[in-house]
This record gives C-alpha cells, sequence and structure tokens, in this order.
C-alpha cells in the first residue's frame, strides 16, 4: 500500500473514531519520536515497569524494548494509565539481541550507571539516534549492557544515596534529553511514513468498528 492509499484508508477509518480522540492523537502525533528509544533490563516489579511506560509516552517516546533474560516484563494498565494502547513495546531474550538490534538500526548505545566514566546527563550528545539503557531494581545494568554500551550517562546526585529508583530515573533522562531535543535542530520527528503507521495502529485500537471496516476492505 501506498502512501496514498494509506491516507485514503486512515481517512475512512477515522470517521469511525471521535473527534476528541481524533484530534489527540493528531497532536499527540506531532510530538511523537523515534529519535530516542528506551531499553528497560530485566524489571521486575510491576510498578516500575508501568510506570516507565506511562514516562515514554508522556514524553512522547514511541518505542520501548525490554529484555526478559531473567524476568518477564509485566505492565499493569492501572498504574501505566494504559500507555501499552498508545507505546510500542518490543521484547528481547537478552540484552546483547536488543543491542544488535538497535544498532543496526542507526542507535547509540548509552548505558545509564554513576559508577563509570560517565557524561553528566545535561551534557549528553543528542547528535544521533539514541537508545537509552536502563537496569533492574536491585543490580542495575548487567555487565553485557555496560560492556556494548557507545557512552555512558549519569544522573547529577548531591546526596548519600548513589541511585535513584528505576522508574524515576526514566523520567528524570527523558525530561531532560526531549526537552532539549524539542529545542536542537535534529531531525526527531516522525517520517510521514511512520506517523501512517501508527495512526493506522491506533485508530484500530480505539475502534472495534475501524478494525471491522479495515478487515473487510482487505477481504
Amino acid at each position: 500500500m501506498n502512501t496514498s492509499e494509506k491516507q485514503a484508508l486512515i481517512d475512512h477509518l477515522l470517521q469511525y473514531v471521535t473527534e476528541n480522540k481524533r484530534e489527540k492523537m493528531h497532536e499527540v502525533l506531532q510530538n511523537r519520536t523515534r529519535y530516542i528509544t528506551v531499553v528497560l533490563e530485566d524489571l521486575f516489579q510491576e510498578h516500575n515497569a508501568s510506570a516507565a511506560l506511562r514516562t515514554c509516552d508522556i514524553f512522547g517516546v514511541q518505542d520501548v524494548h525490554v529484555v526478559q533474560s531473567k524476568y518477564e516484563f509485566k505492565a499493569v494498565d492501572t498504574i501505566s494509565m494504559g500507555a501499552t494502547k498508545w507505546v510500542d513495546v518490543t521484547a528481547h531474550a537478552s540484552i546483547t539481541d536488543a543491542i544488535t538490534t538497535l544498532k543496526k538500526d542507526g542507535y547509540r548505545i548509552v548505558a545509564t550507571t554513576p559508577h563509570r566514566q560517565s557524561y553528566s546527563l545535561p551534557e549528553l550528545p543528542l547528535d544521533q539516534k539514541t537508545a537509552l539503557l536502563f537496569g533492574s531494581e536491585q543490580t542495575g545494568l548487567s555487565e553485557e549492557a555496560l560492556a556494548q554500551a557507545d557512552m555512558y550517562v549519569k544522573i547529577p546526585m548531591f546526596g548519600f544515596v548513589e541511585s535513584f529508583n528505576v522508574s524515576v530515573s526514566v523520567a528524570l533522562c527523558l525530561y531532560d534529553v526531549i526537552n532539549r531535543l524539542h529545542k536542537s535542530e535534529y531531525g526527531w520527528q516522525l517520517s510521514q511514513e511512520e506517523t501512517q503507521d501508527i495512526l493506522l495502529a491506533w485508530i484500530k485500537k480505539v475502534s472495534k468498528t475501524a478494525t471491522l471496516v479495515e478487515k473487510n476492505i482487505n477481504k
């Protein structure tokens, strides 16, 4: 399906979506990005998993990669506030699988850690697509993740405790990175094709009628 055909399908299916929802989806897509992605390695607490997804949606991050080499990633809708409907979550069996995939897609791999020579968060370069890696609640990022990272970043801290809760770390990092990105001249916004694909997926998630109509069209 080419761009024009896909747009025609979207325009047809949007009539089965409420006006408020249509306006909201278009508004959100203007600030959606795949320039930044988040990798969550072996989170085992549902609260943290859910809060991290919610944060990614709020800051416009479309893709989240979860590594499940030790623990299954579980998000609870009452905490994530339905973020799983809007954010694309890709599961990986190992951190190496996740990093290999992301590097092939042109991402710079940035490990969040206070224990190595790291960029301070406000100084982290954003001149390339960036994947931010966050580790398990108890042990942080694995040695495999740290060894394969291109850069390291740390959040400035001034107390006795040397680390934030992982979901708080995600929020602080994205707040800084996304705000700087929006003020930059980097091409962080979605392409037309990406925008169409995401909008089409969202329409089908919010309207069962639209899903049925599309199935009939494709018969």
